[in-house]
Parts: C-alpha cells; sequence; structure tokens
C-alpha cells in the first residue's frame, strides 16, 4: 500500500468513526428525551424517571416546624421540577399538557444559621415524589392526577411505586390549587412562564 493510499484509508476510518459519535450523540438525546414520559412496569407501578435533578427547578417552598408550632404538615425542603418537555409546552400554552410530571425531593431542614446569617439551610434528603398528569389513566375525582411517593426517607430511593390513594392527596390540591390541581401561586417561575413564549424565565428557549 502506497503512503497516498494509507492516508486516504486513515481519512476514511477517521469520517465513519466521526459520524458514528455523531449518531450515537443523537440517539443519546433522543432517547433522554423520551424519559420525560412517564413509565410503567407490569404491575402498573410508576417508574421512578431518572435525571430529575436535570429537569427545571420551579421552586421550594418551606414550613418549618418552629414556624408552625413544633408539628408542620410538611416540615421539609420541597424542590420541585417539571420535566423540561411539559415546561416547553406550558411556556407556548399556558396549559399542563397530558403526561406533565412534576418531580419532588425532600430534604430536611438543617443548620439554621449561617456566614450570611439567621435562616433555614438545607440538611439531610428525606424522599422523592412524583405528580403525574393522565385524564386517560386516573380518575376524574383526582382532575387526572396521581400522586407517587419514592419513599420518606435519604436515598436510595424506591425504584417503582403504586399511585397513593387520591384521598391522600388530591382533596387538598382540589381544595386549594390554583391551576389544574397544581400550587402555582407558590411558584413564581410558573407564574412567570405561563404561556409567555419560548424566552420564558430567562431560560433563553431551553
Amino acid at each position: 500500500m502506497t503512503k497516498a493510499s494509507r492516508s486516504v484509508g486513515m481519512v476514511t476510518v477517521a469520517t465513519i468513526v466521526a459520524a458514528f459519535a455523531f449518531s450515537l450523540t443523537e440517539t443519546v438525546q433522543a432517547d433522554a428525551h423520551e424519559e420525560y414520559e412517564a413509565a410503567f412496569n407490569k404491575d402498573g407501578e410508576l417508574i421512578r424517571p431518572a435525571g430529575w435533578r436535570e429537569w427545571v427547578f420551579v421552586g421550594s417552598p418551606l414550613t418549618p416546624n418552629s414556624l408552625n408550632g413544633g408539628v408542620a404538615a410538611f416540615p421539609e425542603f420541597h424542590s420541585v421540577y417539571i420535566d423540561p418537555k411539559s415546561w416547553d409546552h406550558y411556556k407556548k400554552t399556558g396549559k399542563f399538557r397530558e403526561g406533565t410530571m412534576f418531580a419532588k425531593e425532600l430534604t430536611l431542614v438543617g443548620d439554621t444559621s449561617a456566614t450570611s446569617g439567621i435562616g433555614f439551610f438545607n440538611g439531610k434528603l428525606q424522599g422523592f415524589e412524583i405528580a403525574h398528569k393522565d385524564s386517560k389513566r386516573y380518575s376524574k375525582d383526582s382532575g387526572g392526577w396521581a400522586y407517587y411517593t419514592f419513599g420518606h426517607h435519604d436515598e436510595p430511593y424506591d425504584d417503582t411505586t403504586s399511585a397513593m390513594p387520591a384521598a391522600a392527596c388530591a382533596a387538598c390540591h382540589t381544595a386549594a390549587a390554583a391551576e389544574d390541581m397544581v400550587f402555582t401561586q407558590y411558584y413564581s417561575i410558573l407564574q412567570a412562564a405561563k404561556g409567555a413564549g419560548e424566552a420564558a424565565a430567562g431560560t433563553g428557549g431551553k
């Protein structure tokens, strides 16, 4: 084989490798996007979605024991995320699409003072939950939503879980949620994004 032939062969191999790498990247991105749809096992249990911490953060409400007579119903930080596909839909339409998932990770209150001053700071992780909208799967009595708890404890969280009884969560959402079973009144990021288009909430369309 001549030197020129070897050079052509090396360029061809490099081109094939580059094309394969690009194709693989596109496949991984497509697969990741599809993960924004809820998945269930054969027993009808929701499979805990991967990568929820990479979803769009919408807020972290806190009702600590110290401000609620020592017995708050929800004394943890609730860090709430919406799946990116539903975020895009909400920005464009101002509606929560069928299939919307909200992920909620619970964190105990840790220190109450820091160099910045007195306050409430995150402690240990304490649980993970999902709210899922699917009007065909869930009862109208729950507004077409269901709520799943993957454990109230530190990681690792459960891999799968069944929906909680409607009375356990839906009743509160039905009575007090501002919009479609969602407490949007407490999430300024959602309020700013609603129907605002691609540039909502300073995302630059992402």
